[in-house]
């Protein structure tokens, strides 16, 4: 029989145990700068879920992680490493801003929004679909492109909006605010209209969008002809060409989808918040997306969780920063990293131990039979 660690444990245990970990060095350091832990833990969860309103802060910030983890999932699958989460969020938001800026006036918000939404995926897409090309044809390294299309991207992001959108007599390098019809829907807004009033919240409809992307990849990869073409050529390209799997092909393909999915965060900080063009609204979601789907094994449920405590630490941080003289916005950053060292670079960690004293629990219990 299989030595293997079952799936609740692999999926399930190890990952709490990481962040267990995460937590108790955080607590270490909260302690060393002379405040509670238990209390900062508190006020932590607190800032992210009992105060009114941080349910939708929280909501908000797991949304573009959704995006992100989802992005880095399907690369990942295929066995790439997606790095450039971050110019594709960056390139699709663009995509959704030129169609919203320049179709604003002119089509109703049922037919814009959709348009936008698309041309966000297109942008992505496009701007993930260069690397993929490089890596299938040309061997350059997926890791190496990546990183280099991000610097990119922000570099092109800069030329543009100071020179080319911006919006007339504003120093501020932002473009003009879009009309009313291109905005997504606030959720508060949504549910105000069945008669549930909540705190308004930067939370949006384009929460809904995530869901059904969750809901695309699990599909994908795991019902379709294409997701096990995917899986193959990530698991073993050799035995995929020995199928008639072409690689190149599902490289391509695999980069684009997840160039898509990242787009899909200027849905959400384009037309759900700001309704204008600005820098730096991936605010590195791009880069947080990698810890979020190692934590969740590049699997849609997994990312959701992993996406929700991120979104949590990024709500429940800015609470700690405003309730503690003593712990800054720079040691929330500090906690968050130490997440992400214990769930993204150290998430195999325990691995082994624990395979091990699996198979020492699983062989002494057949003994028994």
């Amino acid at each position: 029989m299989s030595r293997e660690l079952p799936a609740w444990i692999d999926i399930g245990v190890l990952p709490a145990l990481n962040i267990l970990m995460a937590f108790l060095v955080a607590g270490l350091i909260v302690l060393l700068v002379g405040e509670n832990p238990l209390e900062a833990l508190d006020v932590l969860v607190a800032g992210a879920f009992g105060y009114p309103g941080s349910l939708g802060y929280t909501l908000y910030y797991t949304t573009n992680l959704i995006f992100t983890g989802l992005a880095v999932a399907v690369a990942h699958h295929a066995g790439l490493f997606n790095i450039g989460g971050e110019g594709q969020a960056y390139i699709g938001g663009l995509g959704v801003g030129v169609v919203a800026l320049s179709l604003d006036t002119a089509l109703p918000g049922w037919l814009l929004i959709p348009l936008a939404g698309l041309a966000g995926g297109v942008f992505g897409a496009a701007w993930a679909f260069i690397p993929a090309w490089l890596q299938a044809h040309r061997g350059s390294h997926i890791v190496i492109t990546t990183i280099m299309f991000n610097f990119l991207a922000a570099a092109l992001m800069v030329h543009l909006m100071v020179n080319v959108v911006i919006e007339p007599g504003q120093m501020s390098p932002q473009s003009r605010e879009m009309a009313e019809s291109a905005w997504l829907p606030f959720m508060h807004d949504i549910l105000a209209g069945f008669g549930i009033d909540v705190t308004p919240a930067p939370l949006n409809l384009s929460i809904v969008w995530a869901g059904l992307a969750c809901i695309f990849v699990w599909l994908l990869i795991w019902r379709t002809r294409w997701g096990y073409a995917i899986r193959t050529v990530g698991h073993n390209e050799k035995a995929a060409v020995y199928a008639g799997i072409d690689p190149k092909r599902v490289i391509v393909v695999s980069m684009v989808i997840s160039g898509a999915l990242a787009g899909f965060v200027g849905l959400n900080e384009i037309l759900g918040v700001h309704h204008r063009l600005l820098l730096n609204f991936t605010a590195g979601y791009g880069f947080t997306g990698i810890a979020v789907a190692l934590m969740g094994r590049s699997h849609p449920v997994g990312i959701v969780l992993a996406s929700l405590l991120f979104g949590a630490l990024y709500q429940g941080g800015t609470e700690l920063d405003f309730e503690f003289q003593t712990i800054t916005r720079d040691l929330v950053v500090v906690i968050q990293g130490l997440v992400i060292l214990f769930s993204g670079a150290l998430a195999f960690m325990l691995h082994p131990t624990a395979l091990k004293l699996w198979r020492a629990w699983t062989a002494r219990r057949e003994a028994a039979q």
